[in-house]
């Protein structure tokens, strides 16, 4: 399954945020129309680089394409500035943790690398809380994020047999076919 940034753009129109923004912009820049601002696309925030590795490592192996969706579903998910924050704090944590573990941030790691350093840090039975200790925020804001935002994409949906993910319309042949399909 390869996702897009037009998966992306439906995700966060799906959450609500910024949808109609983005997907302007993103239809202007299709178009080859800009008006020179740099796009979020285009940051070279290590937490872009962060989020985008650790979906590599996050997201099932059917997913490809992953960059592209990150970079997009993040920057439109960063423009607000506490939640920006939050995950760069929790980036620089991930971060930190793989340069005491393997002398490298965790973009530079391996997927191998990146799922053991994961596993390390006990990922998988950590609750997420974004008011708690460093784990648990990285759980909330960098790995449930990024299952967020394939979830509420119709393509992640789809991996899980959810062809209309809250939030997303859908299509007329959805809605003209029983549950049986």
């Amino acid at each position: 399954m390869e996702l897009t940034r037009r998966d992306a753009v439906a995700a966060l129109a799906a959450i609500g945020i910024g949808g109609g923004v983005v997907y302007g912009a993103f239809e202007f820049a299709d178009r080859g129309v800009s008006d020179g601002t740099p796009s979020g696309t285009e940051d070279p925030d290590s937490l872009l680089e962060t989020t985008v590795a650790l979906a590599e490592v996050v997201y099932p192996p059917e997913v490809t394409e992953v960059e592209p969706f990150v970079r997009e579903f993040v920057s439109g998910r960063i423009e607000d500035d506490d939640r920006h924050t939050a995950m760069v704090d929790a980036a620089d944590a991930l971060d930190a943790r793989a340069r005491s573990e393997y002398s490298a941030s965790f973009y530079e790691l391996d997927p191998e690398e990146g799922d053991a350093l994961l596993e390390t840090l006990g990922m998988s039975e950590v609750d997420p809380d974004p008011e708690g200790d460093e784990r648990e925020r990285i759980r909330y804001y960098l790995v449930n994020e990024l299952l967020y935002g394939l979830l509420r994409s119709p393509k992640g949906g789809q991996l899980v047999g959810l062809e209309n993910p809250p939030g997303h319309p859908g299509g007329l042949e959805a809605y003209q076919q029983g549950p049986d399909r």
